[in-house]
């Protein structure tokens, strides 16, 4: 009887197991056509951020390994890269194909000028180049994606940096359904390549041009919001940033003897024109009048930080930046910004901005809540016009003087000469109103002192 029953169930239990195989094996056959559509039609285009550099130049190489339809793909953000230089080095290694898109104008009025609005500052020092430039360049590279009807997307980001957030984050907000190709983070690969020597072993067996001169002892992000220095020596945070290191400022102490004098003009919040005060020198087109203020600034030694910060992904890194232009935007934007905008408004409006500079940071441009905080902001600029006088000497920018239209100071309200408006006795029950909290404090903290001796 017993040994019935276990055959019974056996039977059962097969019975059961051949029926959910059935539905599974229906269920995988429904779904193949879907993932194919999602995978571009079974194609197996990638789409690679791609800079030149050893990694990249590597990572297109193994790719190819891989069974991939390689397409490079490079964003003119300013950076100082020789971009036919690229272009011949990736078709030559096999590329299917390069394309590079000159996005400078629009990474000025799509992402820096938004930060301008913002006052955008991570961490109260950081003025977030790096991680402007990121949806710029997905944004972009999203573009090529859906043009060559690649189904992947590959970059040379690591494991441990914010880089590989922003970049993917974007890219999933913007293509849902392409799949991302990481090599730093796919065990075959990096267990692979273990480091740069590994890498150059890797590029002397596959005809992978190695750079000429030795690589600095540092890691460099650039482009034409500022440049970032990280790694190598700069790991400890006691080494001092070498004197050559800076390639976009002079050394404050060289700088001219004499500073330059110029005038901002903002419109919603945005600069709109710049006037040199000395020789006339006029910029409204956006590029040209960023470029412009690099330059100036860069002369004079301004928008030089070293720091360290807490990267998302949740270790703390040292970062050198050099970023004039926007140092001197800020100084003059919270100027006019002060000049023209009501306080409780703008107290709401830093702590948007503090979440934006964080939304920025983290890699969440395109997330509906950086949207959100972009919408805010871009409405509290609607009066912040007038123009900003400033000199910029020696590693700092000196605010001279500001005017507005919109400008909510009334001299005669303020003044000490006269009265005006203004009743001097209401600030009696002003003053005593507001006491009332802290003399109750102090009264009632005394008498339990006391009861306590």
């Amino acid at each position: 009887m017993k040994s019935l029953l276990v055959l019974f169930y056996q039977s059962v239990i097969q019975t059961t197991l051949t029926k959910v195989s059935k539905i599974l094996s229906t269920v995988f056959k429904m779904s193949e056509p879907n993932c194919k559509k999602a995978r571009g039609d079974g194609n197996k285009t990638v789409v690679l951020a791609y800079s030149g550099g050893l990694d990249t130049s590597c990572i297109l190489v193994w790719l190819l390994e891989e069974g991939y339809d390689v397409v490079c793909y490079m964003a003119n953000v300013g950076q100082d890269d020789d971009i036919k230089e690229a272009e011949d080095k990736a078709i030559k290694l096999g590329a299917k194909k390069f394309v590079c898109l000159d996005l400078r104008k629009d990474f000025v009025t799509e992402n820096i000028w938004p930060a301008v609005q913002a006052n955008a500052v991570y961490e109260d020092r950081y003025l977030l180049g790096t991680a402007l430039a990121r949806p710029c360049i997905a944004k972009g590279m999203i573009q090529v994606a859906k043009e060559a009807k690649a189904a992947y997307i590959s970059h040379g980001a690591t494991g441990k940096g914010n880089d590989q957030i922003r970049f993917e984050l974007a890219c999933y907000a913007l293509y849902p359904e392409v799949e991302i190709v990481a090599p730093w983070k796919i065990p075959k690969f990096y267990n692979r390549f273990q480091g740069r020597n590994d890498l150059f072993d890797y590029a002397k067996k596959n005809g992978i041009p190695l750079p000429v001169t030795p690589k600095k002892p540092w890691s460099m992000d650039g482009n034409l919001m500022h440049i970032s220095y990280e790694s190598g020596i700069l790991e400890n945070p006691m080494t001092t940033a070498p004197h050559d290191i800076y390639q976009m400022t002079t050394d404050p102490k060289e700088a001219p003897k004499e500073p330059s004098t110029i005038e901002i003009e903002f419109k919603n919040g945005v600069p709109i024109k710049v006037t040199n005060a000395e020789d006339g020198v006029t910029k409204t087109e956006p590029l040209e009048l960023y470029s412009y203020l690099n330059e100036i600034g860069g002369k004079h030694g301004v928008g030089r930080i070293d720091i360290v910060e807490n990267r998302y992904i949740g270790m703390k890194s040292r970062g050198v930046y050099e970023c004039p232009a926007m140092t001197i935007l800020l100084q003059a934007h919270l100027d006019i910004e002060n000049l023209t905008l009501d306080r409780e408004v703008r107290r709401m409006k830093q702590d948007i901005s503090v979440r934006f500079s964080e939304q920025v940071y983290r890699g969440y441009w395109y997330s509906p809540e950086c949207e959100f905080s972009r919408f805010c902001i871009d409405k509290s600029q609607e009066f912040v016009a007038g123009r900003v006088i400033l000199s910029v000497y020696r590693g700092q920018v000196y605010i001279r003087g500001r005017e507005s239209a919109y400008s909510l100071y009334n001299e005669e309200l303020v003044s000490m000469n006269v009265k005006g408006d203004y009743e001097p006795t209401d600030a009696l029950g002003f003053i005593k109103v507001n006491a009332l909290r802290l003399r109750e404090h102090q009264r009632l903290r005394s008498k339990i002192t006391a009861n306590q001796k």
